[in-house]
């Protein structure tokens, strides 16, 4: 009954305003009020400090500061091999495996399409039809940066309004067309691999998505698709390198990863809910 009543609240409570709310309240400098919630952060999802570059709770100025902190050097050692792909993220497999008949897999009982995840991009679609995807689940005690799998090119972002339906297991097995229906930003790269899309989803006071070339991309929520694009070669080809930092949540979301049809193998290690750590194996070259 309780799960029950927690699915039904989130359609009813305002979860524009309440997001809006806490990424303002997560920006503020407000001194001793902003260590003692980092604190009782830090604290209750029994986040490892040791790991980050400033381990002090009281040395983070705003709330949004430590939720983004930075690891120390060398904290996810990132592998190596020329055919082997990395984990893009700290967190927990949702769900993973082939995109069957254009869909994916959300939770037991749902699935979604990938022409609604990608927005009705047709020709985005097209590269990955019969491919793999792979959905992983950003606690709030996670490391919040998102890493390249591999080298990448990218060629196109899109941005796609949306619902901010929280993202957690409970709600993915309980409300239909979750990830396709909530705020996400859609990154699609040309790779060694072929074509991967990687993808930044937004969620209940998750109060911005950011990238690395392009900074905030939400807020400020227009409720309009906006598309850009990037040039494959030359002086303004944006070219990040395998486990670069591609953009960050600043509270925690999901990302979503797409690959073309019998280009990569993901790693057998990985089933749903198996823990992940950015850097680690994901996929190999077929």
């Amino acid at each position: 009954m309780l799960d029950g009543i927690k699915i039904q609240l989130q359609y009813l409570i305002p979860k524009q305003g309440l997001t809006r709310l806490a990424g303002w309240g997560a920006s503020k400098q407000a001194g001793w009020l902003t260590r003692l919630v980092v604190k009782a952060f830090a604290k209750y999802y029994r986040v490892d400090m040791q790991e980050a570059v400033e381990p002090n709770t009281d040395a983070y100025l705003t709330f949004n500061e430590f939720f983004v902190r930075p690891l120390r050097d060398r904290a996810r050692p990132i592998v190596d091999g020329p055919h082997q792909l990395a984990l893009p993220a700290d967190g927990a497999i949702s769900q993973l495996g082939p995109i069957t008949e254009g869909k994916l897999l959300q939770a037991k009982g749902h699935d979604f399409t990938l022409e609604a995840l990608l927005a009705c991009n047709m020709p985005m679609v097209e590269k990955f039809h019969n491919g793999l995807f792979a959905t992983t689940y950003l606690s709030p005690r996670d490391y919040h940066r998102v890493h390249m799998p591999c080298r990448g090119v990218l060629r196109e972002m899109l941005y796609v309004p949306g619902d901010l339906f929280s993202v957690n297991p409970l709600t993915a097995e309980n409300v239909a067309n979750l990830f396709a229906r909530n705020e996400r930003v859609i990154c699609l790269f040309d790779t060694e691999f072929g074509p991967m899309a990687q993808i930044l989803v937004g969620a209940t006071i998750v109060g911005s998505i950011e990238t690395v070339w392009a900074g905030t991309i939400t807020p400020p929520r227009q409720g309009v698709l906006q598309r850009w694009t990037y040039p494959a070669s030359g002086d303004q080809a944006i070219v990040l390198d395998k486990g670069a930092e591609m953009g960050r949540f600043k509270l925690g979301s999901t990302v979503i990863n797409l690959f073309a049809e019998n280009r990569v193998t993901l790693s057998p290690a990985l089933q749903s809910k198996t823990p992940t750590r950015m850097g680690a194996l994901f996929a190999e070259a077929v």
